[in-house]
């Protein structure tokens, strides 16, 4: 399986519990992940280029943001679509595997 097909065959979940400087940790939706009174953000793309981050707003419950993907020498860079929307812009990607995303912020 390609990393595009990878990338978007599921929704990806931010398991904190395993960010390191390398980046943030995201898991495959419905894959067993820790317990969280925190609200996890989603990642989901498409093959058409176009993404949704799921982030928490401004009284915890998380909220659906548009962005667009692009992938270039093997790092996927996410952008969503309104600068107010959320505080992160652009988000560096790889596939780390079929069951692992590592992100970046910028």
């Amino acid at each position: 399986m390609s990393g595009t097909a990878v990338l978007c065959s599921t929704a990806w979940v931010h398991v904190f519990e395993e960010d390191g400087t390398e980046g943030d940790v995201y898991r495959p939706e419905g894959g067993e992940l820790p317990l969280s009174r925190r609200p996890r953000q989603r990642l989901s793309f498409s093959p058409d280029g176009s993404a949704q981050l799921v982030v928490s707003g401004p009284d915890d419950r998380l909220r659906s943001v548009a962005a667009r993907w692009t992938e270039s020498q093997g790092e996927i860079t996410v952008t969503a679509e309104s600068a107010a929307a959320t505080s992160v812009r652009t988000l560096h990607v790889r596939v780390q595997s079929r069951d692992c995303l590592l992100v970046r912020r910028r």
